[in-house]
């Protein structure tokens, strides 16, 4: 289904905008995926659209209003494959988009919903509409937790880590505030805000007895809700997961912000449930402090090689702050 051949670069800048566009619907689309969607005509936007709250409207649906009955003889730009189901909140927008009559529509990624995995863009071809999946890796990534749900029963799980030059987490006191600087901080915040969840282990619980809030002004209503790995008994309002490798356990939630310590770093890593790691690294040295990440049992060194790529590399303040992906990897 996949014609690389009619996607040429223009269309991938396009899908590309319309994946920065559905970052907006993240998290408060779900249980939906968040999906941004563009109408355009000779070069000019003439409508844009992002996953609503709760997931309606969908994007396609915000785009096709704002463009009116321009949208005749447009592309439309969408991440995600066009929905083919009906149901009581609202039309499927395979639908919506055959009504409105656009020339084209070029479409980042397939929708792995059984409702309409190959459907939706069956309908819009079935009505004359040139339909093309393009494969867009950009839609993939804005869609990764839905991806990752629908494909694997789990949110996308990021570990994130704070680590000095010598990837230590804290003193070997356990003093850890602060490793990384207040633009470092802040950019984690961002990264809360955008989760469904955030965990820690029991002994960071314990120890630092962490808010796990989100402290950026306006954004304080997006506070994921808070885990805790754990076989024990958590505080209220805090729930369990008792082993990394049994993520159904946090229902529908699309992405999972892993923060910390040591051993729950390694838990999720040996249980191979990391799929991203976001890394701050501070330009100091602490010397026998404590190790970010403790043994996640490889049994040779060629075992580490090969398992990640950097994503995304950028400086905040004086902090490096480094994005690496998982490579693919056999099934779960």
């Amino acid at each position: 289904m996949t014609q690389p051949n009619r996607v040429g670069a223009q269309d991938r800048r396009w899908l590309a905008a319309a994946a920065a566009l559905a970052m907006r619907g993240r998290p408060l689309s779900r249980p939906n995926p968040a999906v941004g969607a563009i109408v355009v005509k000779d070069g000019k936007v003439l409508g844009r659209g992002w996953t609503a709250a709760g997931g309606r409207p969908h994007a396609e649906a915000v785009a096709i209003a704002e463009a009116g009955e321009a949208v005749r003889g447009s592309t439309v730009y969408v991440t995600l494959e066009p929905c083919a189901h009906e149901s009581r909140r609202g039309p499927a927008c395979a639908s919506l988009l055959t009504e409105a009559r656009p020339a084209r529509v070029v479409i980042g990624c397939g929708d792995p919903d059984r409702r309409t995995n190959g459907r939706g863009i069956a309908l819009l071809r079935d009505a004359g509409i040139d339909a093309v999946l393009a494969d867009c890796e950009t839609s993939r990534r804005s869609l990764a937790g839905f991806l990752t749900r629908e494909t694997l029963g789990r949110p996308h799980v990021t570990l994130k880590l704070a680590l000095s030059l010598d990837g230590c987490i804290a003193m070997a006191s356990g003093e850890s505030q602060w490793i990384t600087g207040p633009a470092a901080r802040a950019h984690t915040h961002m990264l809360r805000a955008m989760s469904d969840a955030i965990l820690v282990g029991s002994g960071t619980m314990r120890a630092d007895k962490p808010r796990l809030d989100v402290r950026l002004p306006g954004l304080e209503p997006f506070s994921p809700a808070r885990w805790v790995l754990t076989h024990g008994a958590a505080p209220e309002g805090w729930s369990v997961l008792h082993d990394p490798a049994d993520l159904s356990a946090l229902g529908s939630a699309q992405y999972l912000l892993v923060e910390g310590g040591a051993r729950t770093a390694a838990a999720f890593l040996a249980a191979d449930k990391v799929d991203r790691l976001a890394i701050y690294r501070a330009p100091i040295v602490i010397g026998g402090g404590q190790p970010g990440i403790a043994d996640i049992g490889l049994g040779s060194l060629a075992e580490a090689h090969g398992r990640w790529r950097m994503t995304d590399s950028r400086m905040l303040g004086n902090d490096q702050f480094c994005v690496y992906e998982r490579t693919p990897c056999s099934p779960e």
